[in-house]
């Protein structure tokens, strides 16, 4: 065990770890390097319906594996968050493969399916809900059941860009299932303080996963130039920029930080 490193000792649970290119690896390799075990999450089939496509799950948990430090171990489970008790089901698998975690990083979402007001369904608005806010809560739920109260409980939501006043008037169903987890954060996060776990919610902004790449864009040209022109910095959003500030959030140097939606974003207006 490397004992000076800041996650040496904790496990992490993080969803969404499927790509290379994604948040999720970013932050997975992120608390590697601090010396944290990890147990990832991830659902090949969603990737593959998707223009970016998949990647090949051996290789990013390889890529994993081997930022860990010393003594820290890694485990990880193909698991379809859309099903009703698969939350529960997740914590339960993470518990007996690692042992007591100390984070949960809820970084998965449903992407696609989706549109402006007038093409929207129930099955439309269920499906978003399902993985991107019930999961999210049961996850969560689940988690604070298994947390013994020990020092270092941390969870990271992540919300839409809405919270920054965006517009997302064709992805409506994603919109709102993001927009009850950073509408709910405080009330949430009230009862898990008082259990020694820390919840933030955490709004990257546009992050260049392969969707912001005109090869494996999900929207037009004209779309992706004017997403880009509302960056002050001229670039899009990275996949380290949003894992930096979770890094920090789950650290204890973020233990001040308690029920806050926070935009990573670059400005991005």
């Amino acid at each position: 065990m490397v004992s000076h490193l800041p996650l040496a000792g904790r496990t992490a649970l993080i969803t969404g770890v499927s790509r290379e290119q994604g948040i999720g690896y970013a932050v997975a390799s992120r608390l590697a390097q601090m010396g944290a075990s990890l147990f990832l999450a991830h659902y090949v089939p969603h990737d593959r319906d998707q223009p970016w496509g998949a990647d090949s799950i051996d290789g990013v948990v390889r890529g994993v594996r081997a930022q860990l430090a010393g003594g820290a171990r890694l485990a990880d489970v193909s698991i379809n968050l859309a099903d009703a008790g698969a939350a529960e089901q997740l914590i339960d698998q993470a518990g007996s493969a690692l042992g007591h975690l100390d984070i949960l990083i809820c970084n998965h979402a449903r992407s696609g399916g989706d549109g402006p007001l007038r093409d929207l369904t129930a099955e439309k608005l269920d499906a978003h809900w399902a993985v991107n806010t019930r999961s999210t809560l049961l996850a969560t739920r689940a988690f604070a059941a298994q947390h013994d109260g020990r020092a270092g409980g941390r969870v990271i939501w992540i919300t839409s860009g809405q919270v920054d006043g965006g517009v997302m008037e064709d992805e409506i169903a994603y919109a709102t299932s993001k927009a009850a987890l950073a509408g709910i954060t405080p009330s949430v996060s009230a009862g898990l303080a008082r259990r020694g776990i820390l919840l933030n919610t955490v709004n990257p902004g546009p992050v260049n996963t392969g969707y912001l790449d005109p090869a494996t864009a999900d929207r037009s040209p004209e779309i992706l130039e004017e997403v880009l022109s509302r960056f002050p910095a001229g670039r899009y959003g990275e996949p380290e920029d949003p894992a930096r500030l979770i890094a920090w959030l789950v650290s204890d140097e973020g233990r001040w930080m308690v029920g806050q939606v926070l935009s990573s974003d670059g400005g991005f207006r």
